[in-house]
């Protein structure tokens, strides 16, 4: 492509670089230096095909050489194709097809394998369906009206404009107990569960119990905490919490009661019961991770367990998946003792999320657009999850959906031992998913095993609608042909 075309829609705009351009001149004589110099960025894609280059006089006066000296230099890189001049247009990289060298010394990249067509691993929200022009909207807003201090260190909880919608929300869409007091803004549930650690290790808990199903993810923050991790046993009703009793110091459980991770289960009223006496008799925390809560599709969704008694269980909510992963905020509602070990762990890291971030949640809650989002998808999810079941039935009738009609996910029940043969071969048709055994946690030095369960855990939220239709005809041609 000549310097004088356009680029396409898929292209990036070209760089422009104003009077900051790092170059090292080697040499008694200036021209050749500044030339070989800037050939050398050219050649080892330091600057990228299409980058403008400083005017002659600001490299000039940068480098306290001649004006002459850099015309000189440009020309001859002009000359020999490094550069492309046109009037109006300046001094460009010129593209070159050609991969350019690697720095010395640089290390290689690594090939990687090919990128499969269609996704349907749990974890991610349809990131397509963020809503860019209402979040917009609400940034404006919020910056338009922040007070000049909120822009400098603030409060470690977090801006009281996002602690004070989120109060009013979770109250009533969760049914959490909620002050602003007690809430604080974390950067997801990840660092929110770091938090805890912290504070679970300064009050010298041993052990944080989990569920027998869940992220190896969180349980390895855990471990590395110094906190061992010992299951619970999940089955159509839950976890196992009356279990609780019979582990040994542990401290906390952690928990995902409206909607098991994966297994798509709720925690039944006994067993929600149970784990509030266990916390109570003990002193132990509940570590409640509501993760897709808003998202239950066949009745009203299944209310928080902090409900039952706020000074035991510590909730934890985000907006990764209502939103999206980007948005990089979470929040956690503690018991009121422990808010300032919280405040303190956290000071020790990651003091304060984003503001402006903060401030535009903030608004986006309390002007109604984060409720009429979630309404939104959550209708486009169901619609999802009963495309799914209804293909099922009719391409693939030997695999049934378990767990309730909710989140982003549902887990596919498959024939003894055929979980490994059919990811391997959605893989092979380019479709990525995941297997439920990828979720299990065993506790191997008391010889506790997990039940056989061959299943597949299904995203049909993510893929978005361009290849939505494509992902669930490439799932429905493959269970059939891998479990005949």
């Amino acid at each position: 492509m000549s310097a004088s075309q356009t680029n396409s829609a898929a292209d990036p705009p070209p760089t422009s670089i104003g009077a900051d351009l790092h170059l090292e001149l080697r040499g008694t004589k200036l021209r050749t230096g500044l030339t070989d110099a800037l050939r050398n960025a050219v050649r080892t894609g330091r600057l990228a095909p299409g980058t403008r280059l400083p005017p002659s006089r600001s490299l000039a006066a940068d480098l306290g050489v001649s004006r002459n000296t850099v015309v000189e230099a440009y020309a001859e890189l002009v000359a020999e194709g490094w550069l492309t001049a046109r009037q109006g247009s300046g001094t460009r990289v010129a593209p070159r097809a050609e991969p350019h060298s690697p720095p010395a010394g640089a290390a290689r990249a690594r090939p990687v394998g090919t990128r499969p067509r269609y996704v349907m691993q749990p974890g991610a929200p349809d990131l397509a369906r963020f809503p860019r022009g209402q979040w917009l909207a609400a940034a404006r807003r919020a910056l338009t009206a922040a007070p000049n201090d909120a822009l400098g260190y603030g409060d470690p909880r977090g801006r009281i404009e996002l602690r004070t919608a989120l109060a009013d929300y979770l109250a009533r869409a969760r049914g959490v107990y909620a002050e602003p007091e007690r809430i604080v803004v974390c950067s997801g549930f990840h660092h929110g569960l770091a938090l805890m650690a912290q504070v679970l290790r300064m009050r010298e808990a041993r052990a944080v119990a989990v569920e027998a199903y869940g992220l190896d993810l969180y349980r390895d923050l855990l471990t590395t905490a110094g906190l061992r991790t010992p299951p619970l046993y999940v089955d159509e009703r839950g976890a196992r919490t009356d279990d609780l009793a019979r582990l040994r110091e542990v401290g906390a459980v952690l928990m995902t009661p409206a909607h098991q991770y994966p297994t798509g289960v709720a925690l039944s009223p006994e067993r929600r019961t149970a784990a509030v006496a266990w916390a109570r008799d003990t002193g132990g925390l509940i570590l409640e991770d509501d993760y897709d809560g808003e998202f239950r599709y066949d009745r009203q969704p299944v209310g928080a367990l902090q409900g039952l008694d706020p000074q035991c269980v510590v909730y934890f909510g985000s907006a990764s998946k209502s939103l999206a992963p980007g948005v990089r905020l979470g929040w956690m509602v503690l018991p009121e003792e422990l808010v300032p070990e919280v405040v303190e762990a956290k000071g020790y890291g990651d003091y304060m999320s984003s503001t402006l971030e903060q401030l535009t949640l903030a608004e986006f809650i309390s002007s109604g657009a984060y409720d009429r989002h979630v309404r939104s998808m959550r209708q486009r999810y169901r619609r999802r999850r009963d495309q799914l079941v209804a293909a099922l039935a009719e391409r693939a009738p030997g695999v049934r959906a378990a767990g309730m009609a909710a989140g982003l996910q549902v887990v596919l029940e498959l024939p003894a031992g055929t979980e490994d043969s059919v990811v391997q071969a959605a893989a092979r048709e380019g479709l990525a998913v995941s297997g439920l055994r990828d979720f299990g946690h065993e506790a191997r030095d008391s010889g506790w095993r997990l039940p056989e369960r061959d299943a597949l855990v299904v995203n049909y939220a993510a893929p978005s609608d361009s290849t939505w239709k494509g992902a669930l005809d490439t799932l429905c041609g493959v269970l059939p042909q891998a479990l005949s």
